[in-house]
C-alpha cells in the first residue's frame, strides 16, 4: 500500500497516510494515561459504476481511547466485482492486514513503544449467518500474520465504522 494513499477523517478531511500516523500519535500523546486500542477493519459493498459492477472496499483505522471515545480514518477503493462470499471475506481480511503492515511500523517508529496501545484486526464475520463457516479460516490468516483478530459482535471496526462508508 503506497504511502500516498488518501484516508478521510470526519473532522480533518482528506489526509495522506503519513498525516494519519501523525494525527494518531498526537491523539495518543494528548492523554497518555489512558489505554488505547488501534483497530483496523475492512468492509465491502457491491456497486455499479458506469454500468460496470465493482466491489468497493472500505478500510477503517480506529484509535479508541478506552472509556473516552476515539478517532477514525477511512479509505475506499474499487476492485473488480468479487462474486463469492468466501473471496470477499478473504479480500477484506487481507486488505486490513496490508494496512496494518503499513501503519504499525510507522506508528511504532514514532511511539518508541511507550504508549499503552493494543492492535486488533476486525473481521466482518460472525457465528451466525452466511460467514460462520469462514471464521476459523480468516481468524487463522490474521493470527498467522501476528495480529489479534476480533469477529462479530466485537468487530466494530469492520461491521460498523467501515460499513458506514461502504
Amino acid at each position: 500500500m503506497p504511502n500516498q494513499e488518501v484516508f478521510t477523517s470526519p473532522t480533518l478531511g482528506k489526509l495522506p497516510l503519513n498525516r494519519v500516523i501523525k494525527e494518531i500519535t498526537r491523539y495518543l500523546h494528548e492523554e497518555p494515561q489512558y489505554k488505547y486500542l488501534l483497530v483496523i477493519g475492512t468492509d465491502s459493498q457491491d456497486r455499479r459504476i458506469n454500468g460496470k459492477k465493482l466491489t468497493n472496499l472500505v478500510t477503517a483505522i480506529v484509535v479508541h481511547r478506552v472509556g473516552k471515545g476515539g478517532r477514525y480514518f477511512w479509505k475506499n477503493g474499487q476492485v473488480e466485482h468479487i462474486r463469492s462470499l468466501r473471496q470477499k471475506m478473504y479480500t477484506e481480511t487481507l486488505r486490513s492486514i496490508e494496512v496494518a503492515q503499513e501503519v504499525v511500523p510507522q506508528l511504532n517508529s514514532r511511539l518508541n513503544g511507550k504508549e499503552n496501545l493494543e492492535l486488533e484486526i476486525h473481521i466482518d464475520v460472525g457465528r451466525s449467518g452466511d460467514t460462520r463457516e469462514m471464521i476459523k479460516e480468516v481468524v487463522g490468516i490474521v493470527i498467522g500474520n501476528g495480529y489479534t483478530a476480533k469477529t462479530k459482535p466485537d468487530s466494530f471496526g469492520a461491521s460498523s465504522v467501515a460499513d458506514k462508508h461502504a
